[in-house]
């Protein structure tokens, strides 16, 4: 677009630009582009002082576009949009232009063709500036409703939280019980408290507040709508379907205990249990432990069964991961045991012992009341056996140099990890991702840990991946502080860098729909007399995948329209000085 007045801005970077990338070179380079009124350069960009003077040389020179070439977007993208807001321009009339992390770090010993790189950026940076136009956030009013979908722990602790907060709630269980494998499990660590105990007190707590509205026997079938506004579908007790309204989804269906295959470290065999089966007969124990009428002397507890597991023809698939919680679960057990029975015999076989954080003191616990730690070799699993009728561990001591050992049992105990529950009726209705662990993933791990690519959906607690007790509720409570950010100010403001669709010239071939892997996101619709694709601003990410695919060339990016990329090549294919 012509007429522009445009300030090219590149920064030093205290030298991490500098030293490597003749900057007075650039800047005047970027000074003799078409558009560009003002060129200068900053020692660092990012400074308040720095902002400032950019901010008094937009108003004075009345510039309706800037480009600023320093650091990735990824660290300063939201800081310099915000200076240009508060200087009066556009925020979308912004341009960062990366020459640190692409340029100046990636070619330390290249001066001067460092230098040449960084002038076609800035070039192809103020070319995007120059035919580019100013965009306004789109604002969805958000519904103060939340659906929290699980009532396990971190499911019950979400609801009321957000109840909390002053928001109507609807907590969805699929079973006809809630708690999930909570009460089951008896006494929890790190405090020794009931599991029934805790979850009776949560539900108690739940049916005490009237903007909680509780379905058990009850399953989401269906979602429509974006961020803020949601209109799900939930079908009680296998026949009623109820619509619901709500603003945002948090993800809390908790996971499923590995069930280990026949013969797997001897189970089946008479004697040979899993955790939560122990946790179960520990549970109702009476004086000295007791085993099928027989009275237990010595336990062998197995670690990493269904966790770490190595491929093999029977299982060609195994659970790669590490399910975190095991070690602390089996350690505590045996605190456990040494408090109901202390003339038992504990002997654990592990592989690696992830009694992490503050769980490594009953680790240290255990081994002072008497517990034998036995180390195998991830090659080398130990192998349960009934000879004789009496059950027998062999394993190779890692510290005894690999020499096998025999450890006769009255009961073993397979330390089994936790697998994901079987959610793919939900994930097909929520359109969430699966990891390669068969749990809902997060955008980013470290960054944005209850985010899905689902916008208003979130997920938390074991659902995503194995937590303990407290990870699970830490999680659900910052999937509710992110869903009530996003609801109790009334609005959410999405970013405008979305596809639009010309319909004078789209002829609806399909194409697009087929291209675009959020669903929904595209669609099919009448005007006048011609069907014509539509794309649901609210539902776009900007990917921008539907625009190549377009015959007649349709559709364009806001932000990065086929003028301002065509712009960019050209500026990018011209010599640099």
């Amino acid at each position: 677009m012509s007429g522009r007045r445009i300030g090219a801005f590149i920064c030093h970077c205290g030298g991490n630009i500098s030293d490597y990338v003749d900057e007075e070179k650039v800047r005047a380079a970027a000074e003799k582009e078409s558009g560009v009124v003002v060129a200068k350069t900053f020692l660092f960009a990012c400074s308040e002082a720095s902002q400032q003077e950019m901010i008094r040389i937009l108003q004075e020179e009345k510039l309706d576009g800037i480009v600023i070439a320093s650091c990735s977007p990824k660290l300063h993208l939201t800081t310099f949009r915000a200076m240009a807001q508060r200087s009066g321009l556009n925020p979308y009339m912004y341009t960062q232009v990366n020459v640190r992390e692409q340029c100046s770090w990636a070619h330390r010993h290249e001066r001067e063709e460092a230098t040449g790189k960084a002038i076609h950026l800035v070039r192809a940076g103020i070319a995007r500036t120059r035919f580019g136009v100013p965009l306004t956030n789109l604002r969805i009013e958000t519904t103060p409703a939340a659906l929290v979908v699980g009532a396990g722990v971190a499911g019950l602790r979400a609801a009321l939280a957000l109840a909390d907060l002053g928001m109507a709630v609807y907590l969805v269980e699929r079973a006809v019980e809630v708690g999930g494998r909570v009460p089951a499990w008896g006494r929890m660590f790190p405090n020794d408290r009931e599991g029934a105990e805790m979850i009776d007190t949560l539900h108690q707590a739940v049916r005490r507040r009237e903007n909680i509205t509780l379905f058990t026997g009850a399953e989401v079938v269906g979602k429509s709508g974006c961020v803020g506004d949601f209109s799900v579908k939930v079908r009680v007790r296998g026949a009623e379907e109820i619509a619901l309204h709500v603003g945002a989804i948090v993800v809390a269906t908790g996971f499923d205990p590995y069930a280990p295959k026949a013969g797997e470290f001897g189970y089946g065999l008479p004697g040979v249990v899993t955790l939560p089966e122990f946790r179960e007969l520990l549970a109702t124990a009476k004086g000295k432990l007791r085993y099928r009428d027989r009275e237990v002397k010595t336990i062998v507890y197995v670690y990493c069964v269904g966790s770490r597991q190595a491929a093999t023809e029977e299982n060609p698939h195994p659970n790669l991961y590490c399910s975190r919680y095991c070690c602390t679960a089996a350690v505590h057990t045996s605190l456990l045991v040494n408090a109901a029975d202390g003339g038992v015999n504990q002997y654990h076989l592990y592989r690696d012992m992830r009694t992490y954080g503050k769980n490594e003191i009953l680790f240290e616990e255990a081994g002072r009341k008497g517990s034998v730690f036995v180390r195998y070799a991830d090659d080398a699993p130990p192998v349960v056996e009934r000879p004789d009728g009496e059950l027998l561990v062999r394993v190779r001591d890692g510290l005894l140099g690999g020499e096998e050992i025999g450890i006769p049992a009255d009961l073993v105990v397979l330390v089994t990890g936790m697998a994901p529950r079987e959610n793919a009726n939900l994930a097909n209705v929520l359109k969430l991702p699966i990891d390669a662990g068969g749990f809902f993933n997060e955008i980013h791990p470290k960054l944005r840990p209850v985010e899905t690519l689902i916008d208003g959906v979130f997920i938390s607690g074991a659902a995503q991946g194995p937590k303990t007790l407290a990870e699970s509720v830490a999680s659900s409570l910052a999937a509710v502080s992110k869903g009530a950010a996003l609801l109790l100010k009334g609005y959410v403001d999405l970013s405008p860098l979305v596809a639009k669709v010309d319909t004078d010239a789209c002829l609806w071939c399909g194409e697009c729909e087929k291209a675009c892997p959020y669903d929904g996101a595209v669609e099919k619709v009448r005007q006048g007399d011609k069907e014509v694709a539509y794309v649901h601003p609210a539902l776009c990410k900007g990917c921008g995948g539907c625009v190549p695919v377009c015959p007649v060339e349709a559709i364009d990016l806001e932000g990065y329209t086929n003028a301002q990329v065509k712009g960019m090549i050209d500026a990018l294919v011209r010599e640099a000085v």
